[in-house]
């Protein structure tokens, strides 16, 4: 979310929040006047003040990201995962053609 657009939406609800605040608890037009702006303008700072620790807390913790080295690792973890989805499959293949000399050839005892 843009900067703009968090302290557009905490003053509008500061904004209702003061408005329901002074409907409450004012005893004339005036107090819900006061009420609405106080409140409304607390919230408008606040926000202001949230996106100013942000940004310093933000911006502070950039720094630099190794790319290539990243990118290697990356593809060294890919090769041997594939090498090891080859050995996967040939102990399957095997198994599955045991699995299928067993049950094929009834032994000379059955057949008799």
């Amino acid at each position: 979310m843009r900067g703009n657009n968090f302290v557009a939406f905490l003053t509008v609800q500061g904004f209702f929040l003061g408005l329901a605040f002074a409907v409450l608890k004012a005893q004339s037009a005036t107090d819900i006047l006061t009420y609405t702006v106080l409140i409304t303008i607390f919230f408008y700072l606040f926000s202001h003040i949230s996106i100013a620790m942000y940004y310093r807390t933000y911006v502070g913790k950039k720094g630099y990201f190794p790319k290539a080295s990243h990118e290697r690792e990356l593809d060294y973890f890919i090769r041997e995962i594939e090498k090891r989805e080859i050995l996967i499959d040939q102990e399957y293949d095997v198994g599955e053609s045991q699995n299928n000399i067993g049950t094929a050839t009834p032994t000379t005892q059955e057949a008799a």
